[in-house]
């Protein structure tokens, strides 16, 4: 991991473009240097033959730009760790297979996630994966375990919006892990603005695999998979609010 490391070192600080920014003002160099550090630190329990990846073929032929990846939830964080790695060994050309670390070495930087203030703001180890890719919006229904009820921040569609003109967007839209709650309007305004390609994702097992709201890794025997489903061909953006919610709705269940 070592000679890895540096390895990624050389690569990046000699890169031309190294010094460049995104459309959040965010160093591409430091994004680079924390998506492959975080890659090469859980690169071993990805690499297991208990992780299966289905369809990650069907990233290949996604344009660069305005696409939305729907997703159910079960972790705060190996959620999005998983999908950093499938999405980058993918779009090289490794398939249903992230066996080999060296997609770290130049990652998909305008590759984005919605998270939470409140989830993200708890540590240093958060703060950077914040730097990873995170839109960071703040939940208008709960906060802290607690239900609140608050206007929705403008400058949080914004953000989202702006990162689907210059690539991808994976959101979770329940908000929140428990799949007892339901699918939240947020999304559904995302689609209705920005008629993105819509591509659902499915993850099985993390919870059993993963600590919910940590780091910690509860088991290395069980298995856990994603599954990168085939984009959606049906218009959402012709429906209301409420029809794309419900449609989203079935999907994610």
């Amino acid at each position: 991991m070592l000679i890895l490391l540096i390895y990624m070192f050389l690569y990046l600080t000699t890169n031309k473009y190294s010094l460049k920014k995104n459309i959040f003002g965010q160093t591409i160099f430091f994004k680079k240097i924390i998506i492959a550090i975080v890659g090469l630190l859980t690169h071993r329990t990805f690499r297991s033959k208990n992780f299966i990846i289905k369809n990650s073929s069907n990233l290949l032929n996604l344009p660069d730009n305005n696409v939305l990846f729907i997703s159910n939830h079960q972790t705060y964080f190996y959620d999005v760790i998983a999908m950093l790695h499938v999405f980058n060994s993918s779009v090289k050309g490794r398939i249903n297979s992230v066996k080999r670390p060296k997609y770290l070495l130049s990652p998909k930087t305008n590759l984005y996630y919605i998270a939470s203030f409140e989830t993200m703001k708890k540590s240093m180890i958060t703060k950077l994966l914040t730097y990873a890719g995170a839109i960071l919006v703040q939940r208008s229904w709960r906060e802290s375990g607690e239900s609140v009820s608050r206007k929705i921040r403008t400058e949080d569609f914004d953000n989202i919006n702006l990162a689907l003109k210059d690539g991808w967007v994976i959101t979770f839209p329940r908000g929140t892990t428990d799949k007892s709650m339901p699918v939240r309007k947020g999304t559904a305004h995302i689609i209705k603005n920005n008629s993105p390609i819509i591509v659902p994702i499915n993850i099985k097992g993390f919870n059993h695999v993963f600590q919910r709201n940590g780091l910690k890794i509860l088991s290395r025997k069980k298995k856990f998979s994603i599954e990168i489903c085939d984009p959606i061909t049906e218009k959402f953006s012709d429906y209301s609010i409420d029809q794309i919610t419900e449609k989203l709705e079935r999907i994610i269940n």
